[in-house]
């Protein structure tokens, strides 16, 4: 049996903060405010796996009223989510995740987000998309103010 779920995040990008996608550090003069390290690619990607099996949401397991996910590493929460598919008999199929941002430019960093992200998971690098979109300017992914990621996962039954 394959489910399928859909993950998004979005944060505001502040200076005085590191941009973090994937696990990756972006250079770059803002970064993503948020609880954890904000990592928006991780937090999307956890998002949709939760989703596949109706597991909530991130927030529901990390709760940023929680002291202990402050400056959190947002791959290590992706990596408990993927434990909680696997502790209901599933494992991670694929991912296919779309960062939107006007800046900064993205394609020299999205190999090694991959990498980061499979890891995590337990899949191949091969069964991982990342991809980064600019809106044309439009909106807050556009105007500089914030980042969005939209992510869509697939879990497989273990056979026993």
């Amino acid at each position: 049996m394959i489910r399928f779920g859909h993950g998004f995040d979005a944060h505001r990008l502040v200076e005085g903060r590191r941009l973090i996608l994937g696990g990756v550090d972006v250079p770059f003069e803002k970064g993503a405010l948020g609880h954890s390290d904000a990592d928006a690619l991780a937090h999307a990607v956890a998002d949709a796996l939760l989703g596949s099996l109706a597991l909530g949401d991130l927030g529901a397991h990390f709760p940023d009223s929680d002291r202990r996910w402050k400056d959190a590493d947002s791959l290590v929460l992706l990596a408990a989510c993927v434990d909680l598919v696997r502790e209901r008999g599933y494992r991670v199929g694929n991912i296919d995740a779309t960062i939107v941002v006007e800046r900064p430019r993205l394609a020299t960093y999205t190999e090694q987000m991959r990498c980061n992200l499979a890891a995590r998971c337990g899949v191949d690098a091969s069964a991982v998309s990342v991809k980064a979109k600019s809106s044309e300017g439009m909106g807050y992914t556009g105007d500089g103010t914030g980042i969005a990621v939209y992510a869509v996962a697939s879990v497989e039954k273990i056979e026993p």
